[in-house]
C-alpha cells in the first residue's frame, strides 16, 4: 500500500445532469495487458441519494473460465475548483467471474455534486479518476491497446499530464529543477491547468516575431505574471520573453526603415531613369551637331 500506481485515468462525463441512462460506461483502457473500464450510476444503484461508481473488468463475459485479476486501485471524484476532492480509500481486490467489478454503491451524495459552487460539476461535466495497479493475472490477457477518448495521464514531478506533454515537461524539469518548488496547490486539475498554461506560453515564445502579434505578447506577459504569482520560478522564461518582445520591436522598426529606404530607392530610380532619358536626348543632339554637311546641304 502507498506505492505509485501503474496508470492514472481521467474520465470526463459530459451533460451529467441530463443523463437518462441508468448506468454508463467509460471507454476501455489497458493496464498490464488487461482491459478495464469504469461504470457509473448517475442516479445511484439501489440508492437514489448517492452516485454509484465501480471499476470493472471489460468484456469479462468473453474471457475463458477461471480468469482472475488482482488489482489495487483508488477512485476519485475531482473537485474542479479547489483541492477538496472526494477520494475513497485505497482498495485491493480480486476480480473474477463471480465479481467482475468493485467500487462503491454510495460513492458520493448527489446533492453535493449538484450543489451550486460545489466544484464537482462544472459546465455540466464531472471528472472521475481511477489509479490502478495490476498485481496478478490468472488466465488470458488483452494485449491490444484500444483507441479511447478517455484521457490517460502520466505523473511528471507531481503533475498529471497527457503523454504528448510528458517529454517536454520532463526536459523542462531536467534543465530547471526548481521550477515548481514554490508552487503549492495540490488539486490535480489546477496543477495540470497551470502546467498546460506554461507549455502554451513556451509555445508562444517559440514563434517567430512575424507570427506574434502585440496581443499575443500582452497575453504572454499576463500569463507569466500569473504563473510567477502562483509560485513558479520562471526567471529563464521571463528573460526569453523579454528577448522575443525586443526582437519584435526591432523587427517592426527595421521594417519601417526598410520601407523608407525602398521608397527613397524607388524615387532615385525614377530620377535616374529621367536623367538617362535626358542624356540619350542630349547624345542624339550632339551627334547631329557633329555630323558633316553633305553636298546637297551646302548647295
Amino acid at each position: 500500500m502507498g506505492k505509485h500506481f501503474n496508470k492514472k485515468i481521467t474520465w470526463v462525463i459530459k451533460n451529467f445532469s441530463s443523463l437518462q441512462s441508468k448506468e454508463i460506461y467509460s471507454d476501455h483502457f489497458v493496464v498490464n495487458g488487461c482491459k478495464w473500464c469504469l461504470s457509473v450510476y448517475p442516479k445511484g444503484n439501489k440508492v437514489d441519494t448517492h452516485l454509484s461508481l465501480f471499476l470493472e473488468v471489460a468484456n469479462h463475459g468473453s474471457l475463458p473460465s477461471g480468469w482472475r485479476r488482482h488489482a489495487r486501485y483508488i477512485l476519485t471524484i475531482l473537485n474542479q475548483c479547489s483541492e477538496k476532492n472526494f477520494q475513497m480509500k485505497e482498495a485491493q481486490q480480486w476480480f473474477d467471474e463471480k465479481c467482475s467489478n468493485w467500487g462503491r454503491r454510495s460513492m458520493f451524495p448527489l446533492d453535493k455534486i449538484h450543489a451550486k459552487d460545489s466544484g464537482f460539476l462544472i459546465n455540466g461535466e464531472i471528472k472521475i479518476v481511477v489509479e490502478i495497479e495490476v498485481l496478478e493475472v490468472i488466465g488470458k490477457v488483452d494485449v491490444t491497446e484500444e483507441t479511447s477518448i478517455i484521457m490517460e495521464t502520466i505523473d511528471i514531478n507531481g503533475f498529471q499530464l497527457l503523454p504528448s506533454q510528458a517529454k517536454s515537461v520532463s526536459r523542462m524539469f531536467e534543465r530547471h529543477s526548481e521550477i515548481a518548488s514554490g508552487f503549492r496547490p495540490n488539486n490535480p486539475s489546477l496543477r495540470t491547468g497551470y502546467m498546460s498554461l506554461l507549455l502554451c506560453l513556451i509555445e508562444s515564445v517559440c514563434q517567430s516575431p512575424q507570427e506574434l502579434s502585440k496581443d499575443d505578447l500582452y497575453d504572454a506577459h499576463a500569463a507569466l505574471e500569473s504563473m510567477t504569482s502562483a509560485g513558479f520560478k520562471l526567471d529563464w522564461l521571463e528573460k526569453k520573453l523579454y528577448e522575443v518582445s525586443k526582437n519584435k520591436e526591432n523587427k517592426e522598426a527595421s521594417e519601417i526603415q526598410l520601407q523608407e529606404m525602398e521608397k527613397k530607392l524607388e524615387d532615385m530610380k525614377q530620377k535616374c531613369s529621367a536623367m538617362e532619358a535626358l542624356v540619350e536626348k542630349k547624345k542624339a543632339k550632339v551627334s547631329a551637331e557633329n555630323a558633316p554637311l553633305s553636298f546637297d546641304d551646302v548647295v
